[in-house]
């Protein structure tokens, strides 16, 4: 129809279409990226852990700054599968890494116990890596009956500063013990030696590996009873940038398959015997 006998648009006319344009904007599905797509993959992770835990963790390298150890060695058949590397460098003390984690400057804590205050900067990774046993340690000969924590008030003990037996001992300790604790475990081995405490308290399979290293194993016994037995968990730091529900459901996955496989138990038996054989080897060149 040629322009000059078009009927001219009315305001209604003009409304429905602008209503009509609306209606149909909105039902058009409306593209919004999703929040990992701003987000580079996860292909790197920094890791580490207690550097006075033989056979899971300890130092090694020429300046002692890299952890080797069982978990170094689980991590990475745990994370190379799902494209990820991770370095596990020396950090400084174990006081210091969890400080590190809470910033999130490390994205792995290579070994931690259940605390209600990690739980604020850390995502446990479930199953447990392993199951590990605490004793008190006493040099051998010295009386010193332990069947029930309370046996230990009015003693004085020692261990390493931010270790964990458990919820349940350490608010016991913390209300009923006195526990001088310090920064390497050979200093509460040597006070005890010395008779500056009491007892040592430490993990059984981390005492036994420490005291071999130091050529003490005949010079110290862990009492038979217990003081907890504790589950030992991977946790990523909850600033990491990894740290994604999905990407924890993988690592869960992947961790459940090499504990399930007794794997885990094979790397924890390898590197005992590593660990103890390197030491006494430097021990017989000193």
């Amino acid at each position: 129809m040629p322009p000059a006998l078009m009927p001219a648009r009315t305001p209604k006319d003009t409304r429905f279409l602008s209503g009509l344009i609306l209606t149909l904007c909105l039902a058009l599905p409306t593209f919004i990226p999703p929040a990992h797509a701003q987000t580079p993959p996860c292909t790197e992770m920094l890791a580490s852990g207690n550097p006075e835990y033989p056979p899971l963790l300890w130092r090694t390298g020429n300046e002692g700054e890299e952890l080797t150890g069982a978990i170094p060695a689980l991590l990475q058949e745990l994370f190379t599968p799902l494209g990820v590397t991770v370095s596990s460098p020396y950090m400084g003390s174990w006081a210091r890494v969890q400080r590190l984690a809470r910033t999130g400057e490390i994205d792995i804590v290579a070994g931690a116990f259940v605390a209600p205050d990690r739980f604020q900067h850390m995502d446990y990774v479930r199953p447990p890596m392993i199951h590990l046993p605490s004793a008190v340690w006493v040099p051998k000969g010295k009386t010193l009956p332990f069947h029930h924590w309370q046996d230990l008030k009015g003693l004085t003990g020692s261990t390493l500063i931010g270790n964990s037996f458990g919820e349940a001992f350490d608010l016991f300790a913390k209300e009923q013990l006195t526990i001088e604790h310090v920064r390497s475990i050979k200093q509460s081995f040597r006070m005890a030696r010395a008779g500056r405490v009491d007892y040592v308290l430490y993990e059984l399979l981390q005492g036994h590996a420490k005291l071999a290293r130091e050529g003490w194993e005949d010079d110290f016994e862990a009492l038979p009873t217990p003081v907890s037995k504790e589950d030992l968990f991977l946790t990523l730091s909850k600033q990491s940038r990894c740290n994604t529900a999905e990407f924890r459901a993988r690592v869960t996955a992947r961790l459940r398959e090499l504990v399930d496989s007794g794997r885990v138990a094979e790397l924890v038996r390898e590197y005992t015997d590593h660990y103890i054989h390197d030491q006494q080897l430097l021990r017989s060149d000193s």
